[in-house]
């Protein structure tokens, strides 16, 4: 078994990326051996050195800023990376880019240390280029495509994310499409007759209406503005809107989309919670203007809420073939503004839709599809004797 030490933003709660946590500790119960680095001010004495991953070796390393979308380490934490990855010894390293310059400098570093280097790019984009937004984030594309064609191996979420990265010069033998998985076990469908207390504790919150959520950051990337001025526009009677999330732009929509069939739930930490509010709601709609593969969409999906999304990013083709409905990334509104009403006067579609999301999950879209891909592709770059020694 392999001895890998991963790099990234820590969180219990990783969002969009899904490298992090969970997929370490599903390594860990199949005998790899893990240590976990990531960006954290320095520890004081009194605290604890032990991470959250079953005891694992917690690196950390300083910094300086950091936010949802860039890192800008101390001066000391490369040669702190370096001095861990000595120690550590690790067969393989794979960093969960956080858009730092120590992603840029890996390359030399992991070559010195002859150990492989695998990188997951999760930027969100959209191919088309066809808002602001989406050309913001090319130039992320643009800014890393040299520095990944020097890793050993680049994972992407879609045939179209690496379709864009050999666009940019990246080569394609070192690009491998792996796409975020989720576990079916747990986010399911709703068991009629058989709800359990905290289903009906959200049911009872969000009310008896039929419900339709977002859930997600509430930022301009994701649009969320569009779909509020849809909802307001059609107003569907007995159906509700539910926004989960929280974020830059809450405060303002807030203050302007406040209505009796609009709930702002807000950030909902909670995990049997947020599988609740999916287990309860009948649509799930991801407006987004760019996308990496929307961890929330599969969720919803899982659990068997007929899924409207933007063809941003890999969503359009997570959802393409019957899986949901898929939505230019340009005039959301007008469409959803068409579409709503038909979702809302056709129950028996949504029940459809609901069942091919599921079933499309279960076909490309489990964690246990993820991990063995991870565990192939370790395979291809750590040799045995490596392994031995």
């Amino acid at each position: 078994m392999a001895q890998i030490a991963w790099l990234g933003k820590k969180s219990p709660f990783c969002g969009n990326v899904s490298y992090g946590l969970t997929t370490t500790e599903l390594l860990r119960e199949r005998g790899h051996q893990t240590h976990f680095i990531h960006f954290d001010n320095p520890r004081s004495p009194e605290r604890s050195t032990t991470s959250l991953l079953a005891n694992d070796p917690d690196v950390s390393l300083p910094y300086l800023v950091k936010s949802q979308v860039y890192t800008i380490p101390s001066p000391g934490a490369q040669r702190e990376l370096r001095d861990s990855l000595e120690r550590i010894r690790p067969d393989v390293v794979h960093a969960s880019l956080t858009l730092s310059p120590l992603d840029f400098r890996l390359p030399d570093l992991c070559q010195q240390l002859k150990v492989p280097l695998v990188a997951t790019f999760h930027p969100p984009f959209d191919a088309g280029l066809r808002n602001l937004t989406a050309g913001t984030q090319q130039l992320t594309y643009q800014l890393y495509a040299p520095a990944l064609a020097r890793y050993d191996r680049v994972i992407v979420f879609s045939q179209l994310q690496a379709d864009v990265l050999v666009r940019l010069g990246v080569p394609r033998d070192r690009l491998a499409v792996i796409p975020n998985g989720v576990d079916q076990t747990r986010w399911t469908p709703p068991t009629p007759g058989n709800e359990t207390l905290l289903n009906k504790q959200v049911r009872q919150r969000v009310g008896s209406d039929r419900v339709f959520l977002y859930m997600g950051r509430i930022a301009t990337e994701k649009n969320v503005e569009a779909l509020l001025r849809a909802w307001r526009l059609v107003q569907p009677h007995g159906c509700r809107l539910v926004i989960v999330g929280d974020g830059p732009l809450c405060s303002t929509l807030q203050n302007s989309f406040s209505a009796e069939d609009v709930l702002w739930w807000g950030h909902e930490p909670d995990l049997a919670t947020r599988v609740a509010l999916l287990q309860c709601a009948e649509v799930f709609v991801l407006p987004s203007l760019v996308e990496g593969l929307s961890l929330a969409l599969l969720e919803a999906m899982a659990c068997g809420a007929a899924c409207v999304a933007t063809d941003a990013g890999a969503d359009g083709e997570v959802l393409a073939g019957g899986a949901g409905i898929v939505l230019s990334t340009q005039g959301v509104t007008t469409q959803l503004r068409t579409l709503l009403p038909v979702l809302r006067d056709q129950p028996v579609l949504t029940a459809e839709l609901g069942r091919r999301a599921r079933e499309r999950v279960m076909e490309r879209y489990t964690i246990e599809r993820n991990i063995d891909a991870i565990e192939r592709l370790y395979g291809e770059l750590v040799t045995p004797d490596r392994i031995a020694a």
